[in-house]
């Protein structure tokens, strides 16, 4: 019963507490959108908000949901408790308080039964991950067959941190749930989302979602894993297509003209960088050029200010979602980049 109770709880609070946009009612899903919450709550035991926000734009709530399904969730060589390490370190060192609440409540639900497992090893690994100048020097704390998954996780929370931040509160727990009530309520759901004893569903089940698509080349750390090289090659270019039709081109060149050389550090408290960035755009796309550029270098900045200029030039829901997909997986794969020289695939 009280399973079953928060999973209700979390369907009514899509619609409350999800910012900026309209999520499609699960009652009112139809098409690709009913497809892929119906394996949403079938393979994640509820209807996640961090993908359900992408409703509007069919096309990238497909592509979240197949980066996140076959790596986080599906079963495969690493234990489910090292990808939710992985998760949480990520989120840490992105100030997504959101993921950071979620995946550390999970992996505390997960009995440590492995021997020789270092959970903290990989979360200290995820977290420097995130930035060039933190990353540890010599072999990440996985063996390499690990790496597809693990590697997988890192580069899908690098997307999921940033659209987090943008559509949904700090907290996944309802606004009206009380601070002395959340000890508890951080258990339940822990346990709501903890993997069944199986194992997690059979790898490759959302691929069927989009259609294939080419291997890019900065997905070489991917390659020794079929399924999840193919599930982001088809992510990658649903999100490249949501992208061309809603981000200006002038815009997607200054994003990916940063990215070149962006090591992963932060800009700074001060968001003046924000307004200069976008000094040689034409005014109409200066409103996108500075909410594609917070969320890709600090979405932890990004305020209702940013979101509404945003939305006074277009006012869709698909327009946002897309432009802010596009700009999340720009930035994670960015990062893809040097978490690939750990990747022997790569070599």
């Amino acid at each position: 019963m009280v399973p079953f109770l928060v999973r209700f709880a979390v369907r009514r609070s899509l619609l409350r507490d999800t910012r900026h946009v309209r999520v499609v009612p699960p009652r009112r899903a139809r098409g690709l959108v009913g497809e892929v919450y119906r394996q949403v709550e079938r393979d994640f035991s509820m209807l996640g908000p961090p993908v359900a926000l992408h409703s509007a734009a069919p096309g990238a709530l497909a592509a979240s949901w197949m980066i996140l399904r076959e790596t986080l969730l599906a079963q495969g060589v690493a234990e489910r408790a090292s990808k939710e390490a992985v998760a949480t370190g990520v989120s840490e060192a992105n100030s997504c308080p959101y993921c950071v609440d979620v995946h550390s409540m999970t992996l505390d639900a997960i009995p440590d039964t492995t021997a020789g497992s270092d959970r903290g090893a990989l979360v200290k690994w995820a977290r420097a991950s995130s930035a060039v100048a933190t990353m540890a020097p010599g072999s990440p704390p996985f063996p390499p067959e690990q790496a597809p998954e693990l590697i997988g996780v890192a580069v899908a929370f690098q997307y999921y941190n940033r659209v987090a931040n943008v559509f949904l509160r700090d907290s996944p727990f309802p606004a009206h749930v009380p601070e002395s009530a959340k000890p508890r309520a951080r258990r339940v759901l822990g346990g709501v989302l903890r993997p069944p004893a199986s194992g997690g569903p059979r790898p490759g089940a959302s691929l069927k979602l989009l259609p294939p698509a080419p291997l890019p080349q900065d997905l070489c750390w991917a390659r020794p894993n079929a399924i999840v090289a193919d599930a982001f090659a088809r992510a990658y270019a649903a999100i490249e297509t949501a992208g061309a039709r809603s981000v200006p081109p002038s815009v997607r060149a200054l994003v990916h003209d940063r990215l070149s050389t962006w090591d992963g550090q932060a800009p700074g408290i001060s968001r003046s960088w924000l307004h200069e960035a976008v000094t040689e755009l034409p005014e109409r796309d200066r409103p996108a050029g500075r909410l594609a550029m917070a969320i890709v270098l600090a979405s932890y900045q990004i305020d209702e200010d940013l979101v509404e200029e945003f939305r006074r030039t277009a006012p869709r829901d698909d327009t946002l979602v897309e432009l802010a997909a596009w700009a999340s997986m720009a930035a994670a794969r960015r990062v893809s980049t040097w978490l690939a020289t750990t990747s022997p695939a790569c070599v």
